[in-house]
């Protein structure tokens, strides 16, 4: 029993790390006996599994070994790999756009090249001109002088009866506002036109500065269109504009082969009750010079056209030597409300001429067969507002153009 207690005590004092492997006590003869041998036995045995009883269960983990290592100061980190595609001569190629590497003059950088270089290049003829802004009255003054070693013109369709010499003229604006152009008289027959004419433009310093001098040199046609031999163009942010000055400059080419045929202002208006359309023909400006020492004398054809059928002509007075014409005259048509979506107008500008036929100008085709996207919106407007005038510029095209894309312009003449 004495042994009992003590085996309980050293239950409640002892922890596994202090449990005894051998017995404290031996025989004198330094010999353990059996009994007490027996007896320790038994005792630890109690005390292992009473521990053991105690000890809480724990999980089994699976840890696999961890390899560490270190890295060098040189080694580099491993970048993730991606993943291009590869393309083929085909496709590298496929990818330029070859008009932006074209030869033409506009991506030429002429910047870099001095006239004698332009001139040598091109063979295209210089010109002479000057610029002057006067600030008491806000205008700037351009001056064009003369032209020299302009080239021979060319005629594609042998319709050009003088091969040997042009018949130019200069136009001229301010970029980017093409539409208030000025523009010279054509000298006839010569390579080194004398023109010695100034222009004015109305507009404020500080945008004159902001503006570029546009010169182009054109070639009289009266039997084609006319053609551009080439131009100069001058920032005006570059020169003194108070002081001024002249220059001969080099011509380059021009990526528009052909001028432009000239603007028209009309007025449309449709009353539903009268059945009447209405027309006004105000002005036109910058129309395609007919006539060598004259200019023009323009007039305006208005032609009513129902389906396919001309029904009504009229056409305005003309006005002697001018290409920027005012008319501010009104035609009346009669047409029934019913049959308005089927109604054309057809606009013709021409050069009145004593001598032959009227020169065609220009022309545009309004309504039912509108001969462009500005012509059906005048008359999607006109539609949309009965009884009100309403206004709008026409830039005019020419006969072949109106012809393919308006039936209209076929049946008119």
């Amino acid at each position: 029993m004495a042994s009992r207690s003590s085996d309980k005590d050293g239950d409640s004092v002892h922890t596994a790390s202090e449990v005894p492997l051998t017995p404290r006590t031996n025989s004198p003869d330094g010999r353990r006996s059996s009994s007490d041998t027996s007896k320790s036995t038994y005792s630890l045995t109690r005390r292992i599994s009473s521990l053991e009883s105690r000890r809480p269960s724990s999980p089994l983990i699976d840890i696999k070994p961890i390899e560490f290592g270190v890295l060098s100061a040189k080694k580099e980190p491993i970048q993730p790999s991606v993943l291009r595609r590869t393309y083929t001569p085909d496709d590298y190629f496929r990818k330029f756009e070859p008009h932006l590497y074209s030869l033409d003059s506009s991506s030429d950088d002429v910047d870099s090249l001095t006239d004698e270089e332009i001139l040598s290049k091109y063979q295209l003829g210089m010109l002479h001109f000057s610029t002057q802004y006067d600030l008491l009255h806000n205008h700037l003054t351009v001056r064009v002088i003369e032209a020299r070693d302009l080239p021979p013109p060319i005629s594609h369709d042998g319709s050009r009866q003088d091969m040997a010499h042009s018949n130019p003229y200069v136009k001229i604006c301010l970029l980017p506002d093409q539409k208030n152009s000025k523009q010279t008289g054509v000298k006839r027959k010569t390579q080194k036109p004398v023109f010695e004419e100034r222009y004015t433009f109305e507009i404020p310093f500080l945008e004159a500065q902001r503006r570029t001098l546009l010169l182009t040199v054109v070639d009289f046609d009266k039997f084609s269109r006319h053609c551009v031999i080439g131009k100069v163009s001058v920032p005006l942010c570059e020169v003194d504009l108070v002081k001024g000055g002249h220059w001969w400059k080099a011509l380059i080419p021009s990526s528009q082969n052909e001028v432009e045929l000239g603007e028209l202002l009309l007025s449309l208006n449709y009353l539903p009750s009268a059945g009447r359309l209405n027309v006004d023909v105000i002005r036109a400006k910058q129309l395609l010079q007919t006539d060598v020492s004259q200019g023009s004398d323009p007039f305006v054809k208005i032609q009513l056209v129902h389906g396919l059928k001309l029904v009504k002509t009229k056409k305005t007075s003309f006005l002697r030597g001018t290409i920027d014409p005012f008319y501010n005259e009104s035609f009346s048509f009669k047409v029934p409300q019913e049959e308005l979506e089927n109604a054309s107008l057809v606009f013709t500008v021409f050069g009145h001429n004593m001598k032959s036929s009227n020169d065609f100008i220009g022309r545009i085709v309004i309504g039912q067969y509108s001969s462009g996207p500005s012509e059906s919106n005048h008359w999607r407007r006109m539609l949309n507002t009965h009884r009100t005038a309403v206004e709008q510029w026409h830039s005019l095209r020419s006969r072949a153009e109106c012809d393919r894309v308006s039936p209209a312009s076929l049946e008119v003449t």
